[in-house]
């Protein structure tokens, strides 16, 4: 009896203590128990998951970038057009004065500068033909100074005498012939030129004008300045009329060409071909071009490089520059979309066609979409 009490009393407390762990473990909270950890399939090569939202690069090199990041890049394009282009060469420049609108002021002979009716030129002041800009007054030594002044003094003399000798003529008139009255005559007025002209070449000052109308370019003197016979004064230009010397080391070169163009920045010159000498200056033949815009943002002096197309043609696609990325080696290449939202580098061989087009002559196929603007931005997606 006693083994069958204590058997019940063990039974009812193996009941009571799973009863109890029941309870306990009721209102607990099972949800973030760990699950079994879920291994992601590989990508296949080329392709990225549904859920990627940001630019990245594929295994084989391309691009893969959302049409959101294109909208933020700013990405564009142009559907490549393989044809005939013109040819182009390519020179180095300098921008120089219209030889037909502009000139320069030099010293006749050596003298101490003097301020003209306004004053001194300053630079981008516009003159007139012939407004006096200064005076030059001549700087002579001692000696040439003595002798000019004992010219002008024998001059007077003579002049003097001359003109007595006139007076008693006319007094005499009747009794003097007539011819001995004029030839005295005609010798008074002689002396009296030869005066003024020596007086004037004493201390007179010499007026410098503007040979054409425009702007000072140049000013190279100051009030008092002693100059010497030859120097360059001062330079006046129109800046609506300027023009464009290049170098051709190769005369072939200037065969055909028909138009041309130099790159500034944020713009392009219009260059239009004058001509080219018949005579080598420093081992090239000299071109000149003329700028076809008024007030264009360049200035005499100023190097460029003009790039002019001739009467040869070569196959490609026109590009825009700003298409173009180097790799590495200094290679060039374009990105071409491949898709929608999939872009693939693509190296080029190019030729330059102006000064903000270019021709890939291989590596694009016609009807291509060749990125244009934001080319440099995909460059650096990693």
């Amino acid at each position: 009896m006693p083994r069958m009490n204590l058997a019940a009393v063990v039974t009812v407390a193996l009941l009571g203590l799973a009863a109890g762990r029941a309870i306990a473990h009721g209102d607990e909270d099972h949800s973030q128990d760990k699950k079994p950890a879920v291994v992601a399939k590989p990508a296949p090569t080329g392709t990225l998951p549904a859920e990627a939202t940001a630019a990245q690069r594929l295994p084989d090199g391309s691009l893969f970038v959302p049409k959101g990041v294109q909208r933020q890049l700013g990405l564009r394009h142009v559907v490549a057009e393989v044809g005939e282009l013109a040819a182009t060469v390519e020179f180095n420049g300098k921008v120089i004065a219209d030889p037909n609108a502009g000139g320069r002021i030099q010293a006749t002979q050596s003298g101490r500068i003097e301020a003209g009716p306004k004053g001194l030129p300053t630079l981008g002041q516009k003159v007139a033909k012939g407004q006096v800009l200064a005076y030059l007054r001549p700087v002579a030594n001692s000696i040439d100074r003595g002798n000019q002044q004992a010219q002008y003094a024998e001059l007077d003399a003579q002049l003097a005498i001359a003109e007595r000798k006139l007076a008693r003529y006319e007094q005499l008139e009747g009794a003097v012939p007539q011819s001995a009255i004029e030839a005295a005559r005609f010798e008074a007025a002689a002396l009296k030129k030869r005066r003024a002209a020596v007086g004037a070449s004493i201390g007179a000052p010499e007026p410098l004008v503007a040979p054409v109308s425009g702007v000072i370019g140049a000013a190279n003197v100051v009030a008092g300045q002693v100059v010497e016979a030859k120097e360059i004064l001062f330079e006046v230009i129109d800046p609506a009329r300027l023009a464009v010397e290049a170098l051709a080391y190769d005369p072939a070169l200037a065969e055909g060409i028909a138009a041309a163009s130099s790159p500034l920045p944020g713009g392009t010159l219009e260059l239009q071909f004058v001509g080219g000498g018949r005579q080598l200056r420093e081992q090239a033949l000299p071109l000149l071009f003329r700028v076809k815009s008024a007030n264009a943002p360049v200035a005499v002096g100023q190097p460029l490089k003009v790039i002019a197309q001739t009467a040869r043609t070569v196959k490609g696609a026109a590009l825009p520059r700003a298409a173009l990325v180097k790799v590495s080696a200094g290679e060039t290449a374009v990105w071409v979309r491949d898709g929608a939202e999939r872009f693939v580098l693509r190296k080029v061989g190019v030729a330059l066609l102006d000064a903000t087009h270019t021709a890939a002559i291989s590596g694009i196929n016609d009807g291509e979409r060749v990125v244009t603007e934001g080319a440099g931005l995909l460059a650096q997606v990693r």
